[in-house]
């Protein structure tokens, strides 16, 4: 990715609002459905290193290929998740995620879903393809979402 779009996408993380309580609860109830897959780890607001840092709402790993260091923290992750998770909040502007998600699929992410909740769309990316859900059950590398089930509850 070109330099000039990889700066734009920091200086908009740099001055986004703090996400909104709909942003939470949606990112909540994500990270629960994939708490049930215990082959991976939902982990919010890690900092991949790409650029000067991206930090997608939720990270999955593969459970067995992430664990904690309490002797030695590490502020921007170099591992890649298989799958990254963006839900758009009031304040932010969907064609600035729709880039994000292609900068972190062209530095190793193999999957990255964009949730728009207003109109209970899923945007999936991936190196081969670009696919729109809406209001459904959405699956990447083995990891299942029902989205009914998180706008059903919002």
């Amino acid at each position: 990715m070109m330099t000039e779009e990889l700066e734009t996408i920091e200086q908009v993380e740099e001055i986004e609002e703090m996400p909104s309580l709909n942003h939470s609860i949606i990112c909540a109830d994500i990270a629960e459905q994939i708490y049930a897959n215990k082959l991976v780890k939902a982990l919010p607001e890690l900092t991949l290193d790409i650029g000067s840092g991206i930090t997608p709402d939720i990270s999955v790993y593969e459970r067995d290929k992430i664990k904690a260091d309490f002797w030695k923290d590490i502020t921007r992750y170099s591992e890649m998740p298989v799958l990254a998770i963006e839900v758009i909040s009031q304040s932010q502007n969907i064609q600035d995620l729709l880039e994000k998600a292609e900068l972190l699929v062209k530095n190793g992410v193999k999957s990255v879903w964009t949730v728009e909740p207003y109109t209970r769309t899923v945007f999936v990316m991936d190196s081969k393809n670009k696919q729109i859900f809406n209001n459904q059950e959405v699956e990447s590398e083995g990891i299942k979402v029902d989205f009914r089930q998180i706008f059903a509850a919002n």
